[in-house]
């Protein structure tokens, strides 16, 4: 069953740079790139000048207390890795171990430092709300967020991050090293990736929450073979939309606790609603979180709903422990 909970709310570089592939930031790809959504200048986003990648990004020197950037070696790329963390207040006075949230920027291309002013509105949730502290790590996707890129060595966003990155952080923090203590979540392009990575690795993560993914792109992928534009094609299969098939097909192995979670005035609000109905026909199920009146923001989301899915990856790691 379906848990239809829809919410109401009344009120440099050690890294290298590199240049990523115009039809890896097209209209196809990286929505929405129209006048309306590009502001009151009318002016597409894709005119705008774009940094090159890196896999290193400083944090801007404006941030919230107890987020830090570090590195790792990349065995894979030969290169370092950057991300942030986000400390729980006590932290450094005691020996308890802590649950981690991963959390995937949305955009492309990726970095470390694009969702770091949602550790502001975590750190403050996690302080008065009373929600049981936890780690959070901010992750940089790779050159085409959170993908893995055939043929493409220096391109394995998803690869340095399941393979790489999370044993770092449990050999580097105290953490809860298995699935009990792993929850992913990401908004956007880094919802995307929450499903497809939680999809095709229950055994790493118990929990995922995907925020205001394009699952419409999604869907394209699936039905082409593989091509999200005529110049960008990744993995047959390596969509939410097959694995999700696979998921739900399966007979044995772990399952994830998921919740989607959408603003209604998020453009692909529908495709959200839709991917919700293709998931419950499958029979997984998930919690479903509906923001009233919140564009396609992650920050506007955690001004209203924030707390709702920090809460959300508390619960699972308390039930995950327990089994």
């Amino acid at each position: 069953m379906v848990a239809a909970c829809t919410l109401s709310v009344h009120a440099q570089s050690s890294g290298g740079t590199r240049s990523v592939p115009n039809h890896a930031l097209s209209p196809a790809t990286q929505q929405p790139t129209n006048a309306k959504r590009a502001g009151k200048s009318g002016k597409s986003s894709e005119k705008k000048k774009r940094p090159p990648f890196s896999w290193v990004n400083p944090l801007p020197k404006s941030h919230a207390p107890g987020l830090k950037h570090a590195t790792f070696s990349s065995s894979s790329l030969g290169r370092e890795v950057g991300y942030l963390v986000l400390f729980p207040e006590g932290y450094d006075r005691t020996e308890l171990r802590y649950p981690v949230v991963y959390y995937l920027h949305g955009g492309r291309p990726g970095s470390e430092s694009k969702s770091y002013r949602l550790a502001d509105p975590i750190q403050k949730l996690m302080k008065s709300s009373g929600i049981s502290p936890a780690i959070y790590v901010f992750v940089n996707g790779g050159p085409v967020s959170h993908y893995n890129m055939p043929d493409d060595k220096q391109a394995q966003g998803a690869s340095v991050f399941i393979k790489e990155l999370i044993p770092h952080i449990d050999s580097t923090y105290r953490t809860i090293a298995d699935r009990s203590g792993r929850g992913l979540e990401g908004f956007s392009q880094g919802g995307r990736g929450t499903m497809r990575l939680a999809l095709r690795y229950p055994g790493v993560f118990c929990s995922a929450a995907a925020g205001g993914g394009g699952y419409e792109t999604e869907k394209r992928i699936s039905d082409s073979g593989g091509f999200e534009s005529p110049n960008l094609r990744f993995e047959k299969g390596d969509n939410v939309w097959d694995l999700a098939r696979a998921y739900g097909g399966r007979s044995t192995g772990p399952s994830v606790s998921w919740m989607i979670y959408v603003g209604t005035k998020g453009f692909n609000y529908q495709n959200n609603l839709d991917y919700m109905k293709f998931l419950s026909e499958l029979g997984i199920d998930f919690e479903r979180l509906v923001v009233p009146g919140v564009p396609h923001s992650a920050s506007g989301v955690y001004a209203k709903a924030g707390e709702r899915i920090m809460r959300f990856h508390v619960k699972n790691f308390r039930n995950a422990k327990s089994k």
